[in-house]
């Protein structure tokens, strides 16, 4: 069925012209009503309903659209572009931020992002269990997005990219995807992939920046964990003097993932259920996510 039937061609390729003239290859509905009176729409819903039938849109959720693969002159839209377009405020995070930034080879099935806003997917509807064990993704075109909550208070860290002429993408920096290892070690299967990656890209990392994050971040645990990678890795004590005197009653477990170990570290008052250096038993358990790049 030819997707502009009921209005012609024409006024279906002059709508799409006229916002892809304004960058707005990702758009809202509003977008699009402000257009409605000077190109003679009437039924703005209709119209945008055929477009996407016809595989000129992609409908994002509601009331956000994107240009399909089979626009015409429609640049091709980044999966991250998209990510960010459909959940805001939200910036690329995890395993994609991981990857992006070349600390890992491992090419992500899904794209991740987080967010300060609690995102219900359709699964979600279905089921009680919103637990981190049974991810819940939204899946557009074929790619997976999942979007990872954080509090208002750890959404920082954020730097703006340009993923194309068209396409500008906020993403978590270098330091700040690295913190996100620490914090919530299970998204990344355990401790060990963060600790490997901290180890061999210690010295493009800006060390001072991560723990000024971590001390942000304000969590005892997470500036532990934090404090002795980083003595382990060999970065000067005289550096990780704030996160010494980080008070902290009680000890926490270096690897949430794995079991209590026993081996308690009185200096970083730490259960040391990783022994520094010995990182092979750890990447073994490491969750491998190979499939779909970005």
């Amino acid at each position: 069925m030819n997707p502009f039937q009921q209005y012609g061609v024409t006024q279906g390729e002059r709508l799409l012209r006229k916002l892809g003239h304004q960058g707005k290859f990702i758009f809202r509905m509003e977008d699009a009503h402000a257009l409605t009176r000077e190109l003679g729409i009437k039924n703005l819903r209709v119209l945008l309903s055929q477009l996407v039938r016809g595989g000129w849109l992609q409908h994002l959720s509601r009331g956000l659209y994107a240009f399909g693969a089979v626009t015409p002159a429609s640049p091709q839209i980044p999966s991250f572009a998209i990510a960010t377009a459909r959940v805001k405020p939200s910036a690329i995070s995890h395993w994609s931020a991981l990857h992006f930034h070349g600390f890992t080879e491992q090419i992500p099935r899904t794209v991740t992002a987080f967010t300060p806003r609690r995102v219900i997917t359709p699964s979600m509807r279905r089921t009680t269990d919103h637990g981190t064990d049974n991810p819940h993704y939204w899946e557009i075109a074929g790619v997976c997005y999942e979007y990872i909550f954080v509090t208002r208070a750890a959404f920082f860290g954020i730097e703006e990219i340009w993923m194309s002429e068209f396409f500008k993408v906020p993403i978590t920096d270098p330091e700040r995807t690295l913190l996100e290892g620490f914090i919530s070690p299970r998204y990344f299967g355990g401790l060990g992939e963060i600790l490997s990656i901290l180890e061999s890209h210690l010295g493009t990392v800006n060390v001072d920046k991560l723990i000024n994050y971590a001390l942000h971040y304000q969590k005892a645990a997470v500036i532990k964990r934090l404090g002795w990678a980083l003595e382990s890795a060999g970065v000067s004590e005289n550096k990780l003097v704030p996160l010494l005197k980080f008070p902290l009653t009680g000890y926490r477990i270096l690897d949430p993932v794995r079991p209590l170990s026993g081996r308690h570290n009185k200096r970083w008052m730490i259960d040391e259920n990783l022994s520094p250096g010995v990182l092979i038993e750890a990447l073994t358990n490491t969750n491998s996510r190979g499939g779909k790049a970005e």
